[in-house]
């Protein structure tokens, strides 16, 4: 079995990361904060240029038809890049829910005009206390006791709530007239596999950001002079360093792994998905903590740009099921599925 990334899901990657390093470095996010602005419509256009809208989307449906480990280096590239603008939510997490109920002829038009990057939408899930971005959304798709609703957003609708991350924005949406799209019966399986998508996706920004972190604080343990000598030639800058890269290399095939393995939707695809958020998260927040270590105080002010990774780790670590909850689907799968080398690939299709 082959397990390598094909040519063109590098391809997809590498056009990716070209973009953002030339469109989201460091000056581009001190422009935005001294703004006060959250969202670059230069930056997003040209990224919705790109065409990856429809990506996760089936071809029927006006998409690539494509699965989650073509999107998963495209969402590592993010994380590296501290991107503000929500790529992987909409792309990963919003346009494929709204997919989901495509022959409903209200989700239809949404659907189309997300695909073709007219408009935005957000995802208001049970697992997330807030929504991100909602106040740049022309739709959200909101679940309710009975079901799932596609709402038009209005700014009257939404209340703002603090936000650990400056870049992304929260808020709650006023319960107000909506279409619902979906019974709580028919919206059960595609609300679950969002779940996981939204948990992978997180997870694979969390490891992009990781290794930013790592290598903003190797860029200036190589710059910073310390009794004559860069601080980085120090063994104990090494060391550090090196434990988290470790991290990282560890985290990075269990985050792979669990893209491959989302569409099988069953407790051990769950579990590969729940591991990879917690190593991610686990390597991220090592990783920005090393980082700040080495910038010393200056690592927690604004003139160094550890602290928007650091930030943007706090925030996504509990997006998306936060570590208690992932321990627990990780248990689920140990304790009530048979363990061993022969379970490695297991499905639950085959032990019915």
């Amino acid at each position: 079995m082959d397990f390598r990334f094909s040519d063109e899901q590098v391809m997809t990657a590498d056009v990716v990361r070209s973009l953002l390093a030339e469109v989201c470095n460091s000056q581009d996010l001190r422009r935005l904060l001294t703004s006060g602005s959250t969202w670059d419509e230069a930056r997003w256009k040209k990224l919705s240029e790109l065409g990856l809208a429809g990506i996760l989307v089936p071809e029927d449906n006006g998409g690539l038809g494509l699965a989650p480990v073509d999107l998963v280096q495209v969402a590592e590239a993010c994380g590296y890049r501290c991107l503000p603008e929500p790529l992987v939510d909409i792309v990963g997490i919003a346009i494929p829910l709204l997919a989901a109920f495509a022959d409903h002829p209200e989700v239809a038009p949404c659907l189309e005009q997300a695909i073709a990057g007219e408009i935005t939408v957000a995802v208001s899930h049970p697992v997330n206390p807030y929504v991100p971005h909602a106040s740049r959304a022309a739709a959200a798709l909101i679940v309710r006791d009975d079901g799932l609703y596609l709402v038009a957003i209005s700014p009257d609708m939404l209340t703002m709530q603090l936000s650990a991350d400056p870049f992304r924005p929260l808020h709650t949406i006023a319960r107000v007239p909506a279409t619902r799209i979906a019974s709580r019966d028919e919206a059960e399986a595609p609300l679950r596999q969002t779940l996981d998508r939204g948990a992978l996706f997180t997870a694979a920004q969390l490891l992009g950001m990781a290794q930013g972190c790592v290598d903003l604080a190797v860029g200036y343990a190589k710059e910073r002079q310390q009794f004559g000598r860069p601080i980085g030639s120090y063994q104990a800058i090494k060391h550090h360093l090196a434990s988290v890269q470790v991290k990282i290399e560890f985290a990075r095939p269990v985050v792979y792994a669990a893209a491959a393995d989302l569409p099988h939707d069953d407790v051990y695809s769950r579990a590969r998905i729940s591991q990879a958020k917690l190593a991610a998260s686990e390597a991220a927040d090592l990783a920005a903590h090393a980082a700040i270590q080495i910038y010393g105080a200056m690592g927690y002010s604004w003139e160094v740009d550890v602290h928007l990774y650091l930030k943007r780790i706090i925030a996504l670590t509990q997006a998306w099921g936060g570590p208690s909850f992932h321990r627990e689907r990780v248990a689920a799968r140990v304790f009530e599925k048979p363990l061993g080398p022969e379970t490695t690939f297991a499905r639950e299709t085959d032990r019915a």
